[in-house]
Order: structure tokens, then sequence, then C-alpha cells
């Protein structure tokens, strides 16, 4: 090779000898880069309550939002606080996710309403049964302000099976529908006196082949007054288990298997006090407060109802209002943590 030749592949090679080093450069910037990222991602998850104030900030002023049920709401003027931000669940929510998300819901709840308990006042089996054939189309409440002249009057299974039905209905009247649940509490009566030996039996079977009793009512037995677990799906528990997108099923009795299926059986019970209680006393069916929702960041429907925490604040009922609650003699632990008794019929 001559010496031109020779001195032009030196002036090429040169800059390939200087480029090997810039490579390794490169490569030692993205190591070290990627050293710097796993502290600044730790870093981040410990400042996520910053960043998601910060994002709210940002979130305040957007024009429409779209809810799940594809309505379009005007957001609130001022910011959501942190803990009411909800994260939308994806459309293709798996299984595994929904599972864990429904369970997590539950565990909130129960933190909340630890003294969660039947809101129907009763002693035995006979009085619950009563009591929650009663308190169809009506509230708790009512319900409770009624059957202690009942209860007092006919206290076993025998004497409401013989009892006038005309006295009968003149004390349910308070309870609406007192012709109908007349003749449903002496029917179901007589037939525990004549097929049960007037004992109220513990089977979902033998149950619901009584009059004015269904899966519900049987489900609410069978999981207070003999501990046997059950979902009472009633109107609250329907809506918000819809609302919270565990399902899409409107009867209940696919709704309870749709359900069922997320929980263990012996959450079964305790579930369906934390959804009603929670759908009484915060998620209302018109006017949600998810200002004041412990489980808002899980909840795909947050924003449908007012979102301003003070403002929220005011829909709260019964006890986390301040109210009286639904019972005339509630359990000490509701009494324990702030709860109140309801006044008695006359007193109301």
């Amino acid at each position: 090779m001559t010496p031109v030749r020779k001195a032009v592949t030196a002036k090429k090679a040169a800059p390939a000898k200087k480029a090997a080093p810039a490579k390794k450069t490169a490569s030692a910037k993205k190591t070290a880069s990627a050293k710097k990222t796993a502290p600044a991602k730790k870093a981040a998850e410990k400042t996520a309550e910053k960043a998601v104030k910060k994002a709210a900030k940002k979130i305040a002023p957007a024009k429409d939002v779209v809810t799940t049920g594809g309505t379009v709401k005007k957001p609130a003027g001022k910011a959501a606080p942190v803990k009411t931000i909800a994260v939308r669940p994806p459309a293709d929510e798996s299984r595994t996710a929904l599972v864990r998300r429904a369970r997590r819901i539950d565990r909130e709840l129960a933190e909340v309403y630890p003294y969660a308990h039947p809101e129907l006042d009763f002693e035995n089996p006979f009085q619950l049964l009563v009591a929650t054939v009663l308190s169809a189309q009506t509230t708790d409440l009512r319900v409770n302000q009624t059957t202690p002249a009942l209860f007092a009057k006919y206290p076993t299974p025998e004497d409401l099976a013989a009892a006038d039905p005309e006295e009968v209905e003149e004390i349910l009247r308070p309870c609406g529908f007192f012709r109908a649940k007349t003749k449903s509490v002496i029917g179901l009566s007589k037939a525990l006196v004549e097929d049960f030996g007037g004992e109220v039996p513990g089977r979902l079977e033998d149950l619901v082949k009584l009059p004015g009793v269904g899966r519900k009512t049987a489900f609410v037995v069978l999981g207070n007054a003999f501990g046997r677990p059950g979902i009472t799906v009633d109107t609250h528990f329907q809506r918000l288990v819809r609302r919270w997108q565990w399902t899409a099923e409107t009867e209940p009795d696919k709704i309870e298997a749709a359900v069922g299926a997320l929980f263990p059986k012996s959450d079964w019970t305790d579930l369906s006090h934390h959804v009603v209680w929670h759908g009484r006393r915060i998620c209302h069916a018109r006017k949600p407060a998810c200002g004041a929702c412990p489980i808002a960041p899980l909840c795909p429907a947050y924003g449908e109802g007012e979102t301003d925490p003070e403002k929220a604040q005011k829909l709260l009922k019964y006890e986390k209002g301040g109210f009286p609650g639904q019972r005339l003699k509630p359990p000490q632990a509701y009494l324990d943590a702030g709860g109140k008794p309801a006044p008695p019929l006359e007193a109301a």
C-alpha cells in the first residue's frame, strides 16, 4: 500500500476509534439513567399524594365528564380532594382484577361499618322472619316502630296463626299494604305451626315455601338468626353492585350468583350488611355523596354524585350524618360508635 493510501486510511479509521468509546458512553449513560430511574420510581410512589394534588388542579377546569352510564355532566368548580379522585377500572378489567377490587371494597366498608347489623329489631327467628316480610315496600324504621305492638299481642306463631285478621290489619296499617302483609304473616304462622311444629326452619328450601317468603327474606333469616351465610339482594344491594361494575345482571337470582362468586361463602352475610349500609348512608340512588365516600378511588361511578366534601357531608344519613338510626333497640356496638336509637312510633 502506498504511503498516501495509508494516510487516507488512517484518517478514515481515526473517527471509528473515537466512535467506539462514544458507544460505551451511551451505554454507560443508559445504565446510569436506569440506576437513577429505580429510586425515582420509588420516590414517585412515596409522593403520589402530592402528584395527585397537582393533577387534581389540572383536572378541575376540564369541560365535560362522561360517566359510566354514558351521560355527560359538568364537573364541580372545585377540585376533588386526593382521597376521592377515582381511577376508573379499564373496560377490559380481568376477572382476577375484578375479584381483588370487589374484595378490597368490602374490606374498606368493613372498617367504615364495623358495627353493621340487620336493621330490624328482633329477639328470635320468628320475629326476624315476620319483620322481614313486613319490610317490603317500606322502611326498616317503620317496621321497627310497628312490631313491638304486634309481638306484644302475638308473641308466638301459634298466637299469630289464630289471630283475627282485622285486628292484625289495624296494627300493621302504618307499614303500608297492611291487608296483603296481614295475610302473609298469618299464613306463614299457620304453616310454621302445621308443618314445622311452630319453629322457624333453618333451611332455604323450607323457608321459601312459606307465604310471603322469597330468597331475600330467607337469606336474611338464615344469615342473622342461624348464622348460615347468604347474600341479601335488596334494592340497595342491586344498584350498588351494578354501580361498582361487579355485575351487569338485573335479576336478583343472577346478581346473587354473580356476586357470590367473587367472595368466599363465609363473607356473604357481612358483605350484604356492608353494601346495604353504604347504600343507605352514603351511596344514595339519586344523590350519592361521592365527596364523602371512603371507597371513591375504587369506584368506577365516582363523580355521578356530589364531589365537594362539604356539600357531600350534608348528604350523609343516620349515624354518619349525626341522625338516629332505624332500630329502636340497636346493638351496643352501634351505640358505642355514636349511633342513636330510633324513636318509637308514638314519638315519631
